[in-house]
């Protein structure tokens, strides 16, 4: 596994915001502040820890969940060089961790979030400071409704409404005082939050970012559009997924397009910041399924078409198996897992079939499919009914959006449905199975944090 220049630093600095958001014993009260020491309160000020890229976009996002998924295998030599953490999230193992992990890297930028949050209110507004104002309030919104769904995707049971009111969801900090102790809302409590915030941040955002590492009122519409898809609320989902698109629609054509590094099958085959991005994030990278060790599911693979340009674009061989190239990062050891639109016309067109719109579903996923194909190859894909079109989507969107952070949610969620997704691995001699709706899909808090705040762990 690599090592990041940054790695010491960022840790020091996550180990900090971590006692700051969830220890209140007195000896960190009693320390009398360095009077040298400048609070940030201006609107620069909170500007730039909102830009504070390291925390708030890079290596950011949850990877537990994507390192439990189905859509990659491990090596038994691979398997035996990684940290016993890493090996328990792969075999569904709830073995205790501690920092750094997901919920650490989760909450750091909630933390900034909450003190831009927290100043902003004392900042009086200027016909001068108005749209510096708006982004700073808005951006934080976005980012704590951002990180909390995220953290819901990991670490809670799905939204189901016949529970969703007892079902434990993850704790709700809405402001950097570290006095306030930390307790776990419900799920409802948790998913009411994320939407709130989410919308509450469209009405001080600008259509179009001043860089894709900052929010815009685009990423809060997709934003919306992953969560009330992940809630199945599907009529909210295609609402808001039609609103991203109105104001980014654009694909690339894989055949060829100036982001595309000469040619998809290169090692690093697209630009970053990318016309289809809208918000950029990247994926922790701590555990098995990073791109150094992590070989393809076989039947996976088998599942792209020769003429299907994601084959050659998204996979390379390693010996008897393939790799996934970490596409849209602009090189090859980091997943993307924000918000980009090939993502939201898969949201849109699955959201049109699940309201009986096979017709135009089928059009949408059609759009997306003929930039992915060889040119004068592709067939467009058609349905006689909305379970066909449903079927098809489903197995696009899963071929499209590998490594981006969404598979774990998606299990959650079609199991839900009544998918009956059994999960399988098998290691040194062992067979590990989750099954559908388990208490693991809930994956276990770290054992630091529930020794630090005594909130309550996940069902075993």
């Amino acid at each position: 596994m690599k090592l990041h220049n940054n790695q010491f630093t960022m840790s020091i600095y996550l180990i900090l915001l971590i006692l700051l958001s969830f220890l209140s014993c007195k000896k960190y009260l009693a320390i009398k502040p360095d009077s040298k020491l400048t609070v940030p309160s201006t609107l620069a000020d909170l500007q730039a820890i909102l830009d504070f890229t390291n925390v708030m976009n890079l290596q950011s996002t949850p990877c537990f969940g994507e390192a439990s998924t189905d859509d990659y295998f491990i090596l038994e030599p691979d398997y035996d060089i990684y940290t016993i953490q890493a090996q328990q999230v792969y075999t569904w193992n709830r073995g205790d961790y501690n920092f750094i992990n997901d919920w650490a890297k989760g909450y750091s930028p909630v933390y900034n979030a909450n003190y831009c949050l927290d100043q902003i209110g004392n900042i009086p507004v200027t016909d001068q400071s108005q749209l510096q104002w708006d982004n700073v309030k808005g951006s934080a919104l976005f980012y704590r409704s951002y990180y909390f769904m995220h953290l819901l995707w990991t670490f809670s049971k799905s939204y189901d409404s016949s529970s969703y009111n007892s079902d434990l969801g993850i704790v709700l900090r809405l402001t950097s005082d570290f006095n306030v102790l930390s307790t776990r809302a419900s799920v409802k409590e948790c998913y009411d939050r994320v939407i709130e915030d989410a919308k509450a941040s469209v009405t001080y955002l600008p259509e179009y970012p001043l860089n894709l590492m900052r929010p815009s009122k685009g990423a809060a519409y997709g934003l919306l559009a992953k969560t009330y898809l992940s809630m199945r609320v599907y009529d909210s989902a295609l609402k808001y997924s039609s609103l991203c698109l109105q104001i980014n629609h654009d694909l690339i054509d894989y055949n060829g397009d100036p982001d595309v590094n000469g040619s998809v099958d290169a090692d690093v085959p697209f630009k970053r910041f990318n016309k289809e991005t809208i918000f950029y994030t990247e994926m922790n990278d701590d555990l098995l399924n990073n791109s150094f060790v992590a070989k393809i599911d076989t039947i996976l693979y088998a599942m792209y078409d020769s003429n299907d340009l994601r084959k050659i674009a998204f996979f390379t061989p390693v010996g008897n198996y393939y790799k996934f190239k970490c596409i849209y990062t602009g090189n090859i050891y980091e997943y993307f897992s924000g918000i980009a639109t090939d993502e939201i016309y898969l949201i849109k067109s699955e959201c049109e079939a699940r309201e009986g719109d096979a017709v135009t579903a089928m059009d949408d996923l059609n759009t997306l499919l003929i930039k992915r194909w060889k040119s004068g190859t592709f067939v467009p894909f058609s349905a006689s009914n909305v379970q066909e079109a449903l079927s098809i989507i489903l197995t696009e969107r899963r071929k499209e959006l590998l490594d981006r952070g969404v598979r774990w949610i998606d299990i959650k969620r079609y199991n839900k449905d009544g998918a009956n997704i059994i999960l399988t691995r098998k290691m040194k001699g062992q067979t590990y199975t989750l099954q559908p709706n388990a208490s693991y899909y809930a994956l276990p808090l770290p054992a630091d944090i529930i020794k630090a705040s005594g909130v309550p762990q996940n069902e075993p």
